[in-house]
């Protein structure tokens, strides 16, 4: 039986998940803590001046104490734009997860516990998903949305955009989880001992097997996380994720790509240095996660 005080004694005892949890904290608290701790907001053009722009980091010859490191071409900071957009790429990974968990965790129990065609159905349904490319789908519809609308409303909404795009595209993989999961738990005692006394299939499903199929969807909502926000920034990049304006660490980078040969360094190179770490963190917790919740793993280990 997994228990909290094993999985923090075991937390405690790995130095790379400590790494991990930690790199992933201070950039959680940064995102959250940004409209203190920036010296500078970036949404606000009355601190913005253009004359500041492309200033190297503070320590290197031409820079500004007040721009630690360095500022973009339209002058605005790029410790504050970094802080601000690890907020938006956390916003929408997060986001897109929810939405993930909720369509697949809904249709992974139907599919697993009524079994029969609907099962038959909602998994062709799954792999028909899951053979389109994510970046592929968003990267149409988001083409469609652009082109529908002025860069004002595009800018007001293409974060739910993200959101609901990249969560729409990715249900399978929780859903395969659950209804692995479910396939596994419906025919046990407790199960029996529910439909016995008259339980209805609903409340069987959401209150009795979902509470015992969660660990592995734990394990893979944080992956998926990470996958998420990949996806934001490979579409920032391309220039269908978020707006200049409102920058997440994607559109930070592709924002300083072009000027990256010229001199102007700092302004892909330190986003892309956070990205980086933040989709390692998680990729590393998520891991660590499935190693200690593993049961097999466990039983190995006994």
């Amino acid at each position: 039986m997994i228990t909290w005080r094993g999985v923090l004694s075991r937390f405690l005892g790995d130095p790379v998940a400590i790494g991990a949890g930690v790199v992933l904290l201070v950039l959680v608290l940064m995102a959250v803590f940004a409209p203190l701790l920036a010296p500078q907001n970036p949404y606000d053009l009355m601190q913005i001046d253009i004359m500041d722009s492309e200033m190297p980091p503070a320590w290197r010859a031409g820079g500004d104490e007040r721009f630690l490191l360095g500022t973009d071409t339209q002058g605005r900071g790029v410790l504050s734009t970094i802080m601000y957009g690890t907020g938006i790429s956390l916003l929408i990974g997060a986001g897109a997860v929810v939405v993930q968990a909720v369509l697949g965790i809904t249709l992974g129990l139907i599919a697993g516990y009524r079994g029969g065609w609907v099962d038959a159905f909602l998994m062709r349904l799954a792999d028909i998903q899951m053979s389109l490319s994510t970046l592929m789908i968003a990267i149409i519809v988001l083409a469609i949305f652009s082109a529908g609308f002025d860069a004002n409303t595009y800018a007001d909404y293409a974060i739910f955009m993200l959101i609901l795009i990249i969560g729409v595209a990715e249900w399978p993989k929780f859903a395969r989880t659950v209804r692995s999961s479910v396939l596994g738990e419906k025919n046990k005692e407790y199960v029996d001992a529910a439909r016995v006394i008259g339980l209805p299939p609903r409340r069987i499903m959401w209150g009795h097997i979902l509470p015992n199929t969660l660990t592995p969807v734990l394990v893979i909502s944080t992956i998926q996380v990470a996958e998420a926000i990949m996806t934001e920034a490979a579409l920032s990049f391309l220039g269908l994720g978020m707006p200049v304006d409102r920058p997440s660490l994607g559109s930070l980078i592709r924002s300083g790509f072009e000027f990256i040969f010229s001199g102007s360094w700092w302004i892909t190179f330190y986003p892309a240095m956070v990205l980086i770490a933040l989709v390692l963190a998680l990729n590393l917790l998520g891991d660590w996660m499935r190693d200690v919740l593993n049961p097999k793993l466990r039983r190995g280990e006994d």
